[in-house]
């Protein structure tokens, strides 16, 4: 199958001159002759905030792989900042906080050359410049990380250890902030400072895209939801998936949004 460009128009088929962030278009994938996820098409534009959410085994970490180029899909295309997913190779653009890595106990480096790392795709593992450290050191201040800069990373809280990880995607100047279940291992009076923090990087102009188990902070703080069980269920304003039916279809059962998680 050739490859093709993402046409430039939004989801009402108006044309926009917008460089999408992820534009996916009737992609199928599955690690067997099973589809893990199926006629998947969606795109994602600059300054959104948007989150995945679905249940235990609906293609959510597949689907963020498949969008990120880490997986190729079996059948459609997948676009990363305009150019086919695979083949994106600017890795200071996207800014990528693991599931687990607020759980991580094997770092034994500082919380500020955690930060540093963030400067690697553009200087290489070379010697940083005043400039460079600069950037490192503003970071820390904007997640609130400054006084534990110098603090090993093994001596940190989940949550401060989730902010050490963002300051990292912030010094690479990431133009996308992807964040797989976040606030799993963070306790808990933590996640809320910490989706304050995620609202405050996208106002300034961060694309964040998260995938959440937390059916609660995922409505009150992002913009648009995108429910998956295999296919989407919904694709809209928080708001509305709110209101719909779309959960308890995806989800197979009615889900409280106010009990939190799933």
């Amino acid at each position: 199958m050739s490859t093709q460009y993402p046409a430039s128009t939004t989801s009402s088929g108006t044309a926009s001159s917008t460089e999408s962030v992820i534009e996916l278009s009737g992609v199928d994938f599955g690690y067997t002759s099973s589809p893990v996820v199926e006629d998947i098409s969606l795109r994602i534009d600059p300054g959104e905030y948007a989150a995945v959410v679905g249940p235990n085994g609906s293609g959510k970490s597949t689907l963020m792989k498949l969008m990120l180029g880490l997986l190729r899909p079996d059948e459609g295309v997948a676009w990363l900042f305009g150019e086919p997913s695979h083949q994106f190779d600017d890795g200071s653009r996207i800014g990528y906080v693991a599931q687990h890595a607020s759980a991580s106990k094997e770092m034994p480096i500082t919380v500020r050359e955690v930060v540093k790392m963030g400067r690697f795709p553009h200087v290489g593992f070379g010697r940083l410049s005043s400039g460079d450290w600069d950037i490192v050191d503003r970071a820390l201040d904007t997640v609130g990380m400054t006084a534990f800069a110098n603090r090993r990373v093994t001596q940190l809280s989940g949550g401060q250890r989730q902010r050490a990880f963002i300051a990292r995607a912030l010094a690479s100047e990431a133009d996308l902030l992807v964040l797989d279940e976040p606030t799993v291992g963070v306790d808990i009076e933590s996640v809320e400072a910490f989706y304050d923090l995620l609202d405050a990087l996208n106002q300034d102009g961060i694309t964040v895209l998260l995938i959440e188990h937390d059916l609660g902070a995922v409505t009150e703080h992002a913009e648009r939801v995108i429910c998956l069980n295999r296919e989407i269920y919904f694709d809209g304003p928080a708001r509305e998936f709110v209101e719909s039916d779309a959960l308890a279809r995806a989800f197979g059962t009615t889900a409280n949004l106010l009990g939190g998680s799933l």
